[in-house]
């Protein structure tokens, strides 16, 4: 049985929207402040998930956008990308140009979660990630924190609807900067 890993970025006070800078929100780009050793520590911990995971349930704009920036990048982490499968849950998505990929409803997650064995990591679904909570489908929360408050932005979780109980199982400095907590369901 699959076990459903949602692993986000956020900032201190939860922010996860525009990381990068790319989708022009007024304090996007705050992943690009984080220091060049905490990059490189970070690269190691996502990349090491990568090869971990058996594969990856994306929401259809997160699916987009690793597809533009990982479909044809080269390396052992694009690679490894590139060979897990990848499960996009869409309802318009029909564009599925990144190798091993497929779409799904919402209502299949369950399924799927029986039929993988391994983590099924979600990465920057922040429509989904709500969706999943709300259905019980998540098993583990792996937040990787950075030191920024931006105090405005959208956050990972938004009304749930229920109390969601979880237990730490690590919490771990990452680089000199980041810290990376890592939650499972009760």
């Amino acid at each position: 049985m699959g076990n459903l890993v949602v692993s986000e970025n956020v900032t201190l006070d939860g922010v996860f929207q525009d990381p990068t800078g790319d989708d022009g929100f007024k304090l996007g780009g705050w992943f690009e402040q984080i220091s060049d050793e905490d990059r490189a520590a970070w690269t190691q911990v996502e990349f090491a998930e990568a090869q971990a995971s058996a594969a990856m349930l994306l929401g259809r704009r997160s699916y987009q956008w690793f597809a533009e920036r990982w479909a044809t990048r080269p390396g052992e982490w694009a690679d490894r990308l590139r060979a897990l499968p990848k499960y996009v849950v869409s309802s318009g998505l029909d564009d599925l140009r990144w190798t091993n990929s497929t779409v799904l409803s919402v209502d299949e997650v369950a399924a799927l979660k029986q039929r993988i064995d391994g983590d099924i990591v979600v990465y920057a679904s922040g429509r989904l990630v709500p969706t999943l909570v709300e259905h019980d489908l998540v098993d583990e929360l792996r937040l990787l924190i950075h030191p920024f408050i931006l105090g405005t932005g959208e956050r990972v979780f938004t009304e749930t609807g229920d109390l969601q109980r979880l237990r730490l199982v690590e919490a771990r400095t990452v680089g000199e900067n980041l810290i990376q907590v890592i939650y499972r369901r009760v």
